[in-house]
């Protein structure tokens, strides 16, 4: 099996993207990141194609051409957290939603909490757009990356938004 990963600079942060068996496993905020856990894990650092694009989408997304990634995606999870997970990625760019709406989105209209626990369990920041889930009061809450890497990703994305 074939783990790897890479750093990668980003506008609003160092980050590492993890590939494993032609998945993308992870895109974790360095800060947020164990380099013994992915040794632990038997990854190694190499640049396949497929990081290659998530580099290149990244690249996109950060110069405001690119709101939808194409990537193939293998996040792992509980299932509750995989609903969650699949609920994140159908938030629109530049949209946010609550705690509250994903967990009526997916059918558990009371569990904001545990919402907030997958939120934060996000293990393919971005690409998964964790950043787009805010409280109800439309404050900005937890982020695994950080508040100020969350507030530089909302900015970013209401500066590209068609003002249509």
């Amino acid at each position: 099996m074939n783990k790897v990963f890479i750093y990668k600079q980003t506008p609003v942060g160092d980050i590492v993207i993890g590939e494993s068996e032609g998945f993308i496993m992870y895109l974790l905020f360095s800060t947020e990141l164990k380099m013994n856990e992915m040794r632990e894990n038997n990854y190694v650092v190499e640049e396949t194609s497929l990081i290659k694009k998530a580099k290149q989408q990244l690249d996109e997304y950060f110069a405001g051409v690119r709101k939808d990634f194409d990537l193939p995606l293998k996040p792992s999870g509980t299932e509750f957290q995989m609903k969650v997970w699949e609920a994140l990625k159908k938030i629109p760019y530049g949209e946010t939603r609550s705690y509250q709406q994903i967990g009526g989105q997916i059918g558990c209209p009371k569990a904001s909490r545990a919402v907030g626990q997958a939120n934060n369990r996000n293990p393919i920041s971005v690409i998964i757009p964790c950043h787009r889930v805010i409280g109800a009061n439309g404050k900005l809450t937890g982020y695994g990356g950080g508040i100020d890497i969350k507030e530089k990703l909302l900015a970013h994305e209401s500066k590209f938004v068609s003002k249509d």
